[in-house]
């Protein structure tokens, strides 16, 4: 029998997808929760007030959110993909997102591979592309202590750094720390100042646990503004196969700011998953880590992630909507939550993803139920777009989303920013 309720039918086809990527579905284990909407309106949302003569004519229209919806920029944004991937990689982003996050070019070991010959090249161009668009960029990364990934055995860490003597490895990273902050001052929104501490770091194993503080230090030599973050993965979960999560982060960033240490913000990685994800879970990691009163940003996100079996497959259509449910879910909770503010993707387009099951868009660029249903869930269900007329007292009001709006009446426009620290604003047309 044919069914002709849309609700239904998509329950229909998650239910075989979970079933086809092997998950168990439950309802109740994989619904967001009750008063979700609620709680975004409440921390997501602020006033606008417009002041005219009444009976003006008021529109108001969203440009951008102040919310980060972002992505990784790979490398190959200076110049590896042919013209027309590059136009549309270009075309897609800005369609999509309002921040970005260097994927390996600020790296030390991808910048500097052999002994002093750096490559500046290509983060210039990433640079000078997002300026150019108002994207603001993370720093991803200043150092990475990992010796060696103990998930793909990879060297994060160049053999020539290793043959450095204490001394002169200590006196190596004090350079790059204000090099690197002192050449692009101003210029990047934040840095992730050593990737993934708590599963390995071999800059302390070498040098003792004084070294991050210094590293801190020195980057803001070079930059005094620079903004300093922690950044690490299976933080979201609490089955990490290494056995570091949560508990080890929380007493990691204990640590750090018991040493005074200028902790800007959390980084949180979000590619740790299979093919979903437990929502219960990951509100309480977030609940728990808000307890540092610090901002927290979801900065590597992939559905599926990095441990699932389906990550380099070709999914099937009914996979797909049951990954576009969980990028939809995953969104909705980080979101809702007043500690979060943003969520970067690790990749958008099967040609430059390195997880490419995840991708929003096919690499022949056709878009995926995910990126459907991403665009409107950010651009429709979140996005401001009202119009009406001034009260007799010439006033109109309405809730909005924080973000960058251009408001017109009568024919006059402004563009103001609405933001979560101010809450409201007037915005005067009577003058």
């Amino acid at each position: 029998m044919k069914n002709y309720n849309p609700l239904i039918n998509k329950m229909i086809i998650c239910f075989f997808a979970f079933s086809m990527f092997g998950i168990t579905y439950s309802p109740e284990s994989n619904a967001q929760y009750k008063g979700i909407d609620d709680t975004i309106a409440k921390y997501r949302k602020g006033e606008l007030i417009i002041q005219a003569k009444r009976g003006s004519q008021v529109t108001v229209e969203q440009l951008r959110h102040e919310f980060w919806f972002g992505c990784a920029i790979p490398n190959s944004l200076a110049g590896s993909m042919s013209q027309n991937n590059l136009k549309q990689f270009k075309e897609k982003f800005l369609e999509n997102f309002n921040a970005g996050v260097t994927e390996n070019a600020l790296k030390w070991a991808i910048m500097e591979p052999r002994k002093d010959q750096e490559n500046y090249a290509v983060i210039d161009t990433i640079l000078s592309w997002t300026e150019k668009n108002h994207i603001p960029l993370r720093g991803h990364n200043l150092f990475w202590g990992i010796a060696r990934s103990p998930n793909t055995g990879q060297q994060y860490v160049q053999q020539w750094v290793m043959e450095l003597d204490d001394n002169e490895l200590r006196q190596r990273i004090q350079e790059r720390a204000e090099r690197i902050t002192k050449r692009y001052k101003g210029r990047f929104a934040e840095y992730d100042l050593n990737n993934e501490m708590i599963h390995g770091n071999y800059y302390e194993d070498r040098l003792g646990p004084e070294i991050t503080k210094l590293m801190a230090q020195w980057a803001l030599n070079g930059d005094p503004d620079a903004k300093l973050w922690v950044n690490d993965y299976d933080i979201l979960i609490s089955d990490s196969p290494l056995g570091i999560g949560l508990p080890e982060y929380m007493a990691h960033i204990r640590n750090l700011l018991k040493q005074g240490i200028p902790i800007a913000g959390l980084g949180v990685q979000g590619h740790s998953y299979l093919e979903t994800f437990d929502r219960r879970e990951l509100k309480n990691a977030l609940d728990s880590l808000a307890v540092f009163n610090l901002p927290i940003r979801i900065t590597e996100f992939n559905m599926p992630g990095m441990r699932s079996k389906y990550r380099q497959s070709q999914l099937t259509h009914v996979q797909e909507e049951a990954k576009a449910k969980e990028i939809v879910d995953f969104y909705r909770i980080c979101f809702a939550h007043p500690a979060v503010e943003g969520i970067l993707m690790w990749g958008f387009w099967e040609g430059a993803n390195w997880i490419p099951s995840s991708s929003l868009y096919k690499r022949d660029w056709t878009p995926t139920p995910a990126a459907e249903d991403y665009k409107d869930l950010i651009f429709n269900e979140w996005w401001t777009k009202v119009s009406g007329t001034t009260d007799n007292k010439g006033l109109f009001s309405t809730p909005a989303f924080y973000g960058k709006y251009r408001v017109t009446v009568n024919g006059i426009s402004k563009e103001i920013d609405l933001t979560k620290e101010k809450g409201k604003v007037i915005v005067d047309f009577r003058k």
